[in-house]
C-alpha cells in the first residue's frame, strides 16, 4: 500500500508541471482509478485480517479466564490438603479426604 501511495505522490508531483493531452490525462485517470481500487482491496483484506485476529484474542481471553479460575481452584485445593503438622498421621489424612469429598 505504501508503494502505491508513493507512486501516486510521485506521479502527481511530476504531472503538476507538465501539461498533458486529453488522451494522456484519460490514461492517467484510468491508472489512478486502478491504484485506488488496489488500495480499497488492500484495506478490505486488512479489515478481514484484523477481524480474524480480534476474534482470536477474544477466544484467548475466554480461555485464559478459564485457566486462571482452574489454577486458583487447584492452588486452593493444594493449600487445603497440606498437613497441619510436620508429620501427618494416616488418620488425619483420611479425615481431610473425607472432608474434601
Amino acid at each position: 500500500k505504501s508503494k502505491t501511495l508513493d507512486e501516486l505522490k510521485q506521479s502527481l508531483a511530476s504531472n503538476g508541471s507538465v501539461e498533458q493531452t486529453p488522451e494522456a490525462q484519460s490514461l492517467r485517470i484510468a491508472e489512478l482509478c486502478e491504484m485506488k481500487d488496489s488500495i480499497v482491496n488492500q484495506v478490505t483484506q486488512l479489515k478481514a485480517s484484523m477481524e480474524s485476529i480480534l476474534e482470536q484474542w477474544r477466544a484467548y481471553d475466554e480461555i485464559y479466564a478459564e485457566v486462571s479460575l482452574m489454577t486458583t481452584r487447584y492452588l486452593y485445593c493444594i493449600d487445603q490438603c497440606k498437613p497441619s503438622g510436620e508429620e501427618a498421621s494416616l488418620e488425619a489424612l483420611k479425615k481431610q479426604v473425607k472432608t474434601l469429598q
